[in-house]
């Protein structure tokens, strides 16, 4: 055996009691960590792109959503309201004094402190404080000055006062529209009348057509006017505008009920009210089906309540109709007569305490004789 051979077990041996090997085995040790943390790492990175690239769109879908979901809600005015049409509505007014009815210009001032135009267009002095007073509540587009001869025909056929309501955001008076901004407006306007001496509290008469009607069944259910308007006159309204979106557009009215922004459910609110209602409905009207003021006087809850169809009747010339005003003159005296005899409540007082010298005419209306299409 060569000296060399001899030395080499010791050599080795020498290693291995030497730190060397320890060493070795933490680096191993160390590498394999390395390794595995590694993999666990790409692992991680690897789940993190695909929860990116899978939630990421996920979130971004639910925001674009959202964002649609709010333009919309907020561009359903625009699709409701309109106060600038004609083009001219918002600087222009037409006065009553072309017609030759005396009238009063108004601003009156709701509760939220918005100031609101109105018209009222009143009967001589001898009739003013006997006759009953109407509360004109007009559609979604235009201004009062647009029904002025709607107006002048209330007052000349029916021989009543008309007070001519402008909506917030139409025609002069300020702000915007809304639902609720339209029930305070509605509000506002009945407390003025309410607040007059020289008309016949006890004769108020709530009238809306279209979009107005659905702001006077909110008035005349609204608690606090329950057992104040003498009679309310609704004419081609729609049930809810949930229904009448459905009707424009087959399916919209299975969306959840938040999603509309406006709602004016008159169907839920016409089973609380209880004031002698009439129906005007216009069976060629080709906007809002005849169905929806069928199904509008079935859920009245009015202890007097009456139908009056005219076969001829557009959404918006109804009131052209021949025995249009007839009807109307019919029902007020038949709600007189009621209210007289104490058939339905509250009766009208035997003394009007606005009017000195307190007894009222008996005659509720100023009746035209002429029937005629007008």
């Amino acid at each position: 055996m060569s000296e060399a051979d001899s030395t080499m077990p010791r050599t080795k041996q020498s290693i291995e009691h030497t730190g060397f090997k320890t060493i070795e085995n933490i680096g191993k040790l160390v590498l394999h960590l390395i390794l595995r943390f590694w993999r666990a790492c790409s692992a991680a990175m690897l789940t993190l792109l695909l929860l990116y690239w899978l939630y990421g769109g996920v979130v971004s879908f639910l925001l674009l959503t959202a964002a649609v979901f709010g333009a919309l809600y907020h561009y359903q005015d625009t699709l409701l309201y309109f106060p600038e049409q004609p083009v001219t509505s918002r600087v222009y007014v037409q006065n009553p004094a072309v017609l030759g009815l005396p009238f009063e210009n108004l601003f009156i001032k709701t509760q939220d402190g918005v100031n609101i135009n109105a018209i009222f267009i009143k009967q001589t002095p001898q009739f003013q404080s006997s006759v009953p007073t109407v509360l004109f509540f007009h559609g979604n587009a235009g201004n009062v000055g647009h029904r002025l001869i709607n107006a002048r025909s209330w007052h000349n056929y029916c021989g009543c006062n008309i007070l001519l309501v402008e909506y917030r955001g139409y025609g002069k008076s300020e702000g915007s529209p809304s639902e609720h901004g339209f029930e305070l407006d509605s509000e506002a306007a009945f407390s003025y009348l309410l607040s007059r001496t020289d008309i016949d509290t006890n004769k108020i008469v709530i009238f809306g057509r279209s979009l107005g009607g659905a702001v006077a069944i909110a008035l005349a259910s609204n608690e606090l006017y329950l057992d104040k308007a003498f009679a309310l006159i609704v004419e081609n309204t729609f049930t809810s505008i949930p229904s009448m979106a459905n009707q424009l557009v087959n399916g919209l009215g299975k969306l959840p009920y938040f999603c509309f922004r406006n709602k004016f459910d008159s169907l839920k609110k016409i089973r609380k009210s209880r004031v002698p209602t009439l129906f005007l409905s216009g069976l060629a009207d080709q906007l809002i089906p005849p169905r929806m003021m069928t199904s509008l006087y079935k859920a009245s809850g009015s202890c007097l309540k009456k139908m009056e169809c005219f076969d001829r009747g557009t959404h918006n010339e109804t009131w052209q109709c021949y025995g249009y005003f007839d009807g109307i003159a019919r029902f007020l005296c038949e709600v007189h007569q009621a209210r007289e005899a104490g058939v339905i409540g509250p009766p009208i007082l035997k003394e009007n305490p606005n009017v000195p010298g307190g007894p009222s005419t008996s005659a509720v209306l100023n009746v035209h004789s002429r029937t005629e299409d007008i």
